[in-house]
């Protein structure tokens, strides 16, 4: 059987492939059961085994199915086909079934230019819609970017990739895509470029960056790499729009600005006021008086750790961790743009989430939930507190379900519930999903790189990682400048908590000088031009002037007395004189005589 002819759970025929990621692969495809072509994504098989990766794609299946709404891409089912390899051996292909989009990325409208001022307050409008519904649900997108936004007919637009994990495992999958992040990087809020945590309020962020592009024809900040934009978005003011399109209001400007407010609880506070404010503006009409709807909503998919930008080469290589439209496919763009495994920010670490309810969800997706009878309901039992497995089996034992939650704490230890969402003595049915918030443990950074800065440069690095300065001694060196750091513990690219202490030891600028008298002068300099001491060693005769002779070998004294002394001198031995021998002319014998 053909690619082509594969059906996935018995009734998903395969089509042509359309896009393709660095995590999936996503099919153009035809639902046989109720006659309808869909989108049918699946997990690379080299990535089927790894469970992190299983996870994000499930977490994007069950963040999706939750929201139903025309501005964004529907999941219509999800799970796992299960067949055999060539050798015999068992093979699970992980698939989401999804909503076929015809259309343009918003990436692509973007980048031919000229967008109207009413079309991009239109698109804006359709992002913040999608937005509005997500968060609501407790979802936050945490990627937003024109990559992942879809215009249909109508200019219709459809968001895309809720719920996927930049940052999920240390493997080559992830070094693959890491060459794509700057892409992302254009939209970072300033608390993803610091590595915080996330709300709603960094999707809005992402979305005032968008309406930025769109207004002015090009992206608030450039640089170089990641690193260089993420930067200016954490501590660069964006030029007015206006200053690149005559045509932009006073008004739009300000709810630019608004929108990508540094400090996020100088922002916009929901979509619903954003929105509000930015058809307002079109009007020329500034809204006054508004109340922040503020943002309540659970988030459970994108509790975010760490994050370590990485260096790219250009903004072409965005393909990478992007769907890239194949040149036979004959729809010209998929639902899916972005399937990312990125860095993370470190992080090694990031977000880590672990849905147990899938299937809860996935029986909900079709409308044909089980019917469970009023005298079904628990009370949900407190669990916090509890390590997750005695949590995990108190709630299955009342026949609930489970979504785990990893969170970063400063104070919980690490696999103990935070909280739980809903609240113990809650009335619920049986089978309703329970959150449990985890801990992760406490934040971890990296020890900098330390050694050769100044004293003030190193404690400036250090508390700049969120990390304390703890005990400074100084020590002698044979090189390093005073002042200037030579260690520290731990070493550099050790991880370490947030708020843990690094020790730092500096050089005085002097050595420890031994007494090399008496010895000799070979002896003697081979001490002291050693790496330990590093000085360069003269030879003089004591009191030369008087010396007819020639140097000695035993060192008399020494320019630099013993002890500490200042680092790289030269030191002056002192040895005797050894007088020059002469030789007595032999008395001239006297003749005998013979009497």
């Amino acid at each position: 059987m053909t690619e082509n002819e594969r059906l996935i759970a018995g009734r998903y025929r395969i089509g042509q492939l359309v896009g393709r990621g660095g995590m999936a692969e996503v099919y153009e495809g035809y639902d046989t059961r109720l006659g309808r072509t869909v989108a049918i994504k699946l997990l690379k098989s080299d990535l089927a085994n790894d469970a992190s990766f299983e996870a994000k794609f499930r977490q994007e299946a069950q963040a999706s199915a939750r929201m139903a709404h025309p501005t964004i891409v529907r999941v219509y089912d999800a799970g796992e086909e299960e067949t055999t390899d060539e050798n015999g051996n068992p093979r699970k292909t992980p698939y989401i079934v999804m909503e076929f989009v015809k259309g343009r990325l918003l990436k692509e409208i973007i980048f031919e230019g000229g967008v109207e001022l009413e079309r991009s307050i239109r698109y804006v409008g359709g992002i913040l819609t999608a937005l509005e519904v997500s968060h609501r649900a407790g979802v936050v997108h945490r990627d937003i970017k024109p990559a992942n936004v879809m215009v249909g007919d109508g200019d219709n637009v459809k968001v895309m990739d809720f719920g996927i994990a930049r940052a999920v495992s240390d493997n080559s999958a992830t070094q693959a895509a890491t060459a794509g992040i700057i892409g992302t990087a254009q939209y970072f809020s300033p608390e993803q470029a610091r590595g915080e945590a996330v709300d709603a309020r960094t999707d809005l962020y992402s979305t005032g960056v968008i309406l930025y592009e769109l207004l002015a024809g090009r992206p608030p900040f450039k640089g170089e790499s990641a690193v260089s934009v993420a930067y200016q978005h954490v501590s660069e003011a964006a030029v007015p729009p206006s200053q690149f399109n005559p045509a932009v209001s006073a008004e739009l400007d300000a709810v630019v600005a608004r929108a990508m407010a540094k400090d996020r609880n100088e922002r916009f506070q929901s979509a619903e006021e954003f929105r509000e404010h930015l058809l307002a503006a079109a009007q020329g009409k500034p809204v006054t008086n508004s109340n922040p709807i503020p943002i309540s909503a659970p988030v459970t998919e994108v509790l975010s750790g760490p994050t370590k930008l990485m260096e790219s080469q250009s903004l072409e290589t965005e393909l990478i961790d992007g769907f890239e439209t194949m040149p036979n496919a004959t729809t010209p763009t998929m639902t899916t743009s972005k399937v990312g495994a990125g860095v993370l920010w470190g992080l090694g670490t990031g977000v880590v989430v672990i849905l147990v309810g899938l299937l809860f969800w996935v029986m909900n997706i079709g409308g044909t939930s089980p019917t469970i009878s009023p005298s079904a309901g628990v009370a949900v039992p407190s669990v916090e507190g509890s390590l997750y497995d005695d949590a995990a089996n108190t709630l299955a034992a009342q026949n609930l379900l489970v979504l785990r939650v990893y969170e970063k704490s400063e104070t919980v230890p690490e696999g103990v519930v935070i909280r739980q969402e809903p609240a113990a003595g809650t009335q619920v049915l049986a089978n309703t999903p329970i959150t449990l918030y985890v801990s992760s443990g406490a934040t971890e950074v990296t020890v900098p790189n330390l050694v050769g800065r100044a004293e003030a440069d190193a404690v400036a690095l250090i508390e700049g990682q969120g990390l304390t300065v703890g005990r400074i001694d100084v020590v002698g060196s044979a090189n390093v400048p005073e002042g200037t750091v030579i260690a520290s513990d731990p070493v550099t690219n050790s991880r370490l908590p947030l708020g843990s202490v690094v020790n730092l030891v500096l050089s005085d600028g002097t050595v420890m000088i031994p007494d090399v008298r008496n010895l000799d002068v070979l002896e003697a300099r081979t001490i002291l031009t050693a790496p330990t001491i590093g000085y360069t060693v003269s030879v003089e005769i004591f009191d030369a002037a008087s010396c007819n002779g020639t140097p000695g070998t035993t060192v008399l004294d020494q320019s630099i007395a013993p002890g500490q002394a200042p680092q790289l001198q030269n030191i002056v031995l002192f040895v005797e004189c050894v007088p020059t021998e002469t030789v007595e002319p032999s008395p001239t014998p006297t003749p005998t005589t013979t009497p």
